[in-house]
């Protein structure tokens, strides 16, 4: 087919972000003399006038959040710990005191944009031909901090797409108190990191070989106690690092019965702290054949962006890990969906401009990486980059990317590897496949199209994708014809 020709059909509901849409978060006063003083108020108001605005508070809140007043008395339990508080609280005054510490917080106040889709693991009860899918999204709020966010649909005959409406409440996971970690993984993580001195040898060799926060909460405490006129600045360091290291590998999870949409995960880590970006969800196939998933994202601290994985198993549990290695550094970093001869395979933008191909036998470390391609053609001069993970197809992987051209417009394309040897380009578009159109252009940020990850369905490429940094569309086509107006490389 002549490029001319060539066009994705825009199709489907238009997501925007809702601003009604809001989590309920603790509010941090940052003073500890401030925060006492707050409760010191709230402990002198008459047992009645409490009752009264606890009343009043829950009346107002209720029906913009559930399970409000577990969350206030979980809220208490947190600010007691830092305030000295008498024993005996009544049940009001507990209730009172948390929510003066929680705040609202519109999480896609700016937008929800940069969308990936996945096949649900769930497929029952469908009519032949559909399919049900994830779509996971970057909702950016207040401060411009970017968190994930999900929506469940289901693709229909003729290629219909159908999002659900989301409910109006959103929650966050819970942080699992006994999430394990590996002695063996852990210790090579803090080599890659350079953090593997005397101290953390010591530490870790005090380790069992599977261990919890806990157990290495109590084991750097022993460590501490154990030093003679304390640590010093170096080992201070050091044992700040293994800290840091170990909450940025967590597990989170959400209540069961709870709805997609409903699922918020919110920066958590020192690392995610200015949030998390990007995120691209392939459906991976295992040694065995059986399916898992996996999700790259860009964690980001203010100053420094970082690469890390999720492993989300049934979406309710999130696994969080560091990826290491000199090759697992900038944005954009996208798994192959299985291994390839034995190990695996994954897409990142390196040095901001070129699309590089790495292979690794440990999914967390990655060590070398080669450049695939860099920009070439005039709409990608500026900037080339994938857009979410490969997709198989008899011809070859499929790949989206992104390319940036003059005045910063943001296009995507596609080109295609050997499925046997992906470090070889076989084909790609000369031309970008979308670009914005005129009611797509005005938004967060101008003249940008961009997808995290599209699927193959009944032979259409389904690809949701954001448009001005600000909301989510979708457009097909048919994968004959984005195949036939590629060029030989």
């Amino acid at each position: 087919m002549p490029l001319s020709t060539l066009e994705m059909k825009r199709t489907g509901p238009v997501l925007k972000p809702d601003q009604s849409r809001v989590l309920l978060r603790p509010f941090n006063i940052g003073d500890a003399r401030r925060a006492a003083g707050i409760v010191a108020r709230i402990m002198a108001l008459p047992e009645g006038q409490v009752a009264a605005l606890v009343e009043e508070v829950c009346l107002e809140f209720c029906q913009r959040h559930r399970d409000l007043q577990k969350i206030f008395l979980e809220r208490f339990r947190e600010v007691r710990q830092l305030t000295a508080l008498a024993d005996k609280i009544s049940h009001d005054r507990k209730l009172l005191i948390g929510s003066y510490f929680m705040a609202e917080y519109s999480l896609e106040s700016a937008a929800l944009f940069n969308p990936s889709i996945v096949a649900d693991p769930d497929q029952r009860g469908l009519q032949p031909g559909e399919l049900r899918f994830i779509l996971s999204l970057r909702a950016t709020g207040e401060g411009h901090i970017s968190s994930i966010t999900f929506r469940a649909g289901v693709i229909h005959a003729g290629q219909q797409i159908e999002v659900f409406a989301p409910t109006s409440f959103v929650t966050e996971p819970r942080q699992v108190p006994n999430a394990r970690y590996e002695k063996a993984l852990f210790g090579r993580k803090l080599l890659e990191l350079g953090a593997d001195g005397d101290f953390s040898r010591r530490v870790v060799s005090s380790l069992p070989d599977s261990f919890s926060l806990e157990d290495l909460r109590l084991i750097l405490k022993e460590h501490k106690e154990r030093a003679n006129g304390g640590l010093s600045a170096q080992d201070l360091s050091a044992a700040k690092g293994i800290w840091l290291l170990a909450k940025s590998n967590h597990e989170v999870q959400f209540q069961p019965g709870k709805p997609l949409c409903e699922r918020v995960i919110f920066p958590a880590t020192p690392s995610q702290r200015n949030g998390m970006e990007d995120a691209r969800f392939v459906r991976f196939q295992n040694d065995d054949g059986r399916f898992s998933y996996f999700a790259t994202f860009t964690a980001f601290d203010g100053r420094i962006v970082m690469p890390e994985l999720i492993e989300p198993s049934d979406f309710l549990l999130f696994r969080f890990i560091t990826l290491n290695g000199p090759a697992a550094r900038d944005k954009g970093l996208a798994l192959f969906p299985r291994k390839i001869n034995g190990r695996y395979a994954m897409l990142s933008r390196q040095e901001n401009e070129n699309i590089c191909l790495m292979f690794s036998g440990n999914v967390h470390f990655w060590h070398e990486c080669k450049i695939l391609l860099k920009p070439q053609f005039p709409w990608e001069l500026v900037q080339l980059g994938n857009c979410g993970s490969p997709i198989e197809t008899d011809a070859g992987w499929l790949v989206l990317s992104h390319g940036v051209g003059p005045v910063r417009q943001y296009g995507i394309g596609a080109f295609l590897l050997d499925r046997d040897d992906p470090s070889k380009v076989i084909a790609r578009l000369r031309e970008p496949l979308l670009k914005p159109d005129p009611s797509e252009r005005e938004g967060y940020v101008p003249n940008v199209v961009y997808t995290c990850g599209a699927l193959l369905h009944d032979g259409t490429l389904i690809m949701p994708y954001g448009f001005a940094d600000h909301a989510t569309g979708f457009a097909t086509i048919p994968l004959k014809d984005l195949l036939s107006a590629m060029s030989p490389v």
